[in-house]
């Protein structure tokens, strides 16, 4: 394992790059460690099929039942004015009992 400073990366990103191809390459920035990790595109789960990514992002139960944001706004509204006018009920009415 080869660590380098985040100065020193910066300066020669292509040879940690290519050494990060055989060995653990970890960059140290103060405290904070970070690794660079070589991985194989060909191993990775990457679809090639659109229709893999049309069946993910097919519009579920949860999509259809959504609201628009100008329409959370509108309901949003309507529940804190009800919970302000409930509050300032509350508080007249006790202070009225006093």
């Amino acid at each position: 394992m080869t660590i380098v400073s985040s100065k020193e990366f910066v300066g020669n990103e292509d040879k940690y790059f290519d050494m990060a191809l055989d060995e653990q390459v970890c960059i140290q920035k103060g405290d904070n460690m970070f690794f660079l990790i070589y991985k194989n595109m060909d191993d990775m789960n990457i679809y090639h099929d659109a229709s893999v990514y049309e069946e993910i992002l097919a519009p579920d139960d949860d999509f259809r039942s959504a609201v628009s944001m100008d329409e959370f706004r509108k309901r949003a509204r309507v529940m804190v004015e009800n919970v302000h006018n409930r509050y300032c009920h509350e508080s007249n009415h006790f202070a009225a009992s006093s």
